[in-house]
């Protein structure tokens, strides 16, 4: 079978490349190749970045493309085999739909309250004239986030090694080449000691394994119909059989809402709050925005203002956290660009360069809110969250989370950006994240007639 064109390297130097410079190299092979690339990175695989090939895959979920398990197994040493992000076929459907509800609808607005709450005690321990890592500071609310939200754990010594074990696994795991080598390449996955990166991994996931376990535990010997965490009301569903899930299956879904609902809405806010206060434009005109939200406005609200939308957007686009899609792999045989496609084949949408499209976002590199007010971008122009039967789970989730965390610090405090020269994305894990320190400084107060938590809660 004939596969598209592609770096003619070896397959261990493309898989190098890939590693160390993700977006460098797929900028470079998109300008050499097209639309369609192929790269060797253990086996064959397809970057697709046209939004019309990017709809023909993610519309034909289930019909003419499944989920590889060889390529999503990337994923299972942190998430489990029973992750909603590792199954395919059947399995996968019903994991789904048994996690989509509680991220869905009336339940957004019970965390709410939850999420300002964290945001203000946080931003509370800052002083004037101190700085601020941004993506620390970050992490620090969407973990106490996760942990409330999710687990329903609030204080004591189980929530606290939890969030520190936890905190500790998803730093290290994107904190250099080397640990992104670990999770591409099987073979380095071996247990030599504490010594090792590997080796350390396995005995904190093991610990992390025995809390989780504890917690599930006692949640099922003690049964609460009135808790509304994520944990109790997944304990609680059942499927169209009237089977819950295992233990084994809640652990690996609540490590999978914690590896993507924190690391990378923690990485996505740190971006936010770096080019809202490296263009004070921005920052003017969303300052403006939010400063008109009424008293008495409901939720709602709130998360319709169109530049504070603009801006998180825009955020989104320029350097996507995922660069790419879950890869699927070639049902039936199929033409897509252009090429004919055998069974087998794998394929994934190439978010980050389709985000940087001259033709669909002119002058890609600059940030620009303005243009997701000038133009409706189709699911297939503008995919930060995937889609198709992949879509994150916790789209809704995220993007409240990001607004009224957004909201709530640039309401409160005058920051300013104390980090000097542009910072660029970089591989973090299987993710993307800043190259350097996001450095912020406290100027002062802001003067709000209205905390934004009466606002949002009223």
């Amino acid at each position: 079978m004939k596969l598209p064109q592609g770096p003619q390297t070896p397959a261990i130097v493309q898989m190098l490349q890939w590693i160390a410079r993700p977006m460098p190299y797929m900028e470079e092979c998109a300008k050499k190749y097209g639309d369609i690339f192929t790269l060797h990175l253990s086996f064959p695989i397809l970057f697709v970045s046209h939004p019309q090939a990017i709809q023909q895959i993610l519309t034909s979920d289930n019909k003419d493309f499944t989920a590889p398990s060889r390529a999503n197994q990337l994923f299972a040493p942190l998430l489990g085999k029973n992750s909603v992000i590792t199954l395919e076929g059947e399995p996968h459907f019903r994991q789904r739909q048994l996690i989509t509800p509680p991220f869905h609808g009336e339940r957004m607005k019970t965390y709410t309250e939850v999420i300002t709450k964290i945001t203000e005690s946080v931003m509370g321990q800052w002083r004037i004239g101190q700085s601020v890592d941004a993506r620390a500071a970050m992490q620090a609310i969407t973990m106490r986030v996760i942990m409330q939200a999710v687990f329903g754990l609030h204080e004591g010594e189980r929530a606290e090694e939890l969030e520190r074990l936890l905190a500790i696994m998803l730093e290290e795991g994107g904190s250099s080449p080397l640990r992104a080598a670990l999770l591409y390449i099987p073979i380095l996955q071996q247990d030599l000691g504490t010594w090792y990166p590997w080796g350390r991994f396995l005995r904190r996931r093991q610990r992390v394994n025995e809390l989780i376990y504890a917690e599930i535990r006692e949640r099922r010997a003690q049964a609460d119909t009135s808790r509304t965490d994520i944990l109790s009301l997944l304990m609680a569903a059942q499927d169209e059989n009237g089977v819950g899930m295992t233990d084994e299956e809640l652990r690996d879904e609540l490590m999978t809402l914690l590896t993507a609902g924190h690391e990378t809405t923690a990485t996505a806010l740190a971006w936010a709050l770096y080019w809202i206060h490296k263009f004070p434009e921005v920052k003017e005109k969303l300052l403006a925005e939010l400063d008109t939200v009424p008293d008495k406005s409901d939720l709602n609200t709130l998360l319709k203002l169109p530049y504070l939308n603009a801006v998180c957007n825009e955020t989104l686009r320029i350097y996507p956290v995922a660069m790419l899609t879950f890869p699927r792999s070639v049902k039936n045989t199929l033409t897509l660009s252009g090429h004919e496609l055998q069974p087998g084949t794998l394929v994934m949408g190439a978010i980050y360069l389709t985000h940087q499209r001259e033709d669909l976002y002119p002058n890609p590199k600059q940030f620009r809110p303005e243009r997701f007010l000038e133009r409706q971008y189709s699911p297939y122009e503008f995919v930060p969250f995937g889609g198709g039967a992949r879509r994150c789970v916790g789209t809704a989730f995220a993007q409240l989370e990001m607004k009224l965390v957004l909201a709530t610090i640039l309401s409160s405090l005058n920051l300013d950006l104390a980090t000097k020269g542009d910072i660029l994305p970089r591989r973090r894990g299987l993710v993307t994240g800043p190259d350097r320190v996001i450095e912020l400084v406290v100027q002062g107060q802001r003067q709000v007639k209205t905390s934004l938590l009466e606002k949002v809660s009223s």
